[in-house]
């Protein structure tokens, strides 16, 4: 036989408890958002994110997403060093450093290849402003000689009307006096 257990198993006891009295403070009514089973005395609402603090926790996300956290070499339960532990230390810390070199260095080659090419565009820019002022130049100089050639023509055109009105009038004088 087990003890503290009897041998019919079909005997149970019904025991009563005394009725709870009703709390003075009614219930607060349920806000919206809320479970109904909620007893807590203030509410978790959760806060609205900014466009900028929903960016962060995206990049935030995808960094602990794609970053592997490994944990090496870890120590015992037991208490107290090995003779080993000292190099497992020195080991992981140079492990450390050489990344924390590598993303340091990482960094640097892509803030002096943003900066470089910062510096390329805007002497692109400034190429292509000087190139358009000289084009502009080459034009209107083009242009000035092309009118300064078209007005020659048109002063030698209206000399030579010009001129044969007065050759026209020369020649009706010659005429008359050839007549006379």
């Amino acid at each position: 036989m087990s003890m503290g257990q009897s041998k019919d198993a079909g005997d149970l006891q019904v025991a009563t408890t005394p009725e709870r009295p009703k709390p003075a403070v009614p219930p607060r009514p349920l806000a919206l958002g809320t479970a109904a089973g909620s007893t807590a005395l203030v509410e978790y609402t959760a806060p609205a994110f900014k466009e900028e603090d929903e960016d962060l926790e995206v990049k935030l996300r995808r960094i602990i997403d794609n970053v592997p956290v490994r944990v090496s070499n870890t120590s015992g339960s037991s208490a107290g060093a090995g003779s080993g532990d000292f190099h497992q230390y020195r080991q992981m810390r140079r492990k450390e450093q050489d990344r924390l070199a590598r993303m340091d260095a990482d960094y640097q080659k892509r803030k002096h290849l943003a900066e470089f090419n910062m510096r390329r565009e805007e002497r692109i820019k400034a190429a292509e402003e000087r190139t358009a002022k000289k084009r502009l130049k080459r034009q209107k100089k083009k242009q000035r000689k092309k009118d300064k050639k078209m007005k020659p023509n048109a002063d030698a055109e209206q000399n030579q009307k010009g001129e044969s009105s007065d050759d026209e009038v020369d020649s009706d004088e010659d005429e008359e006096t050839e007549k006379s």
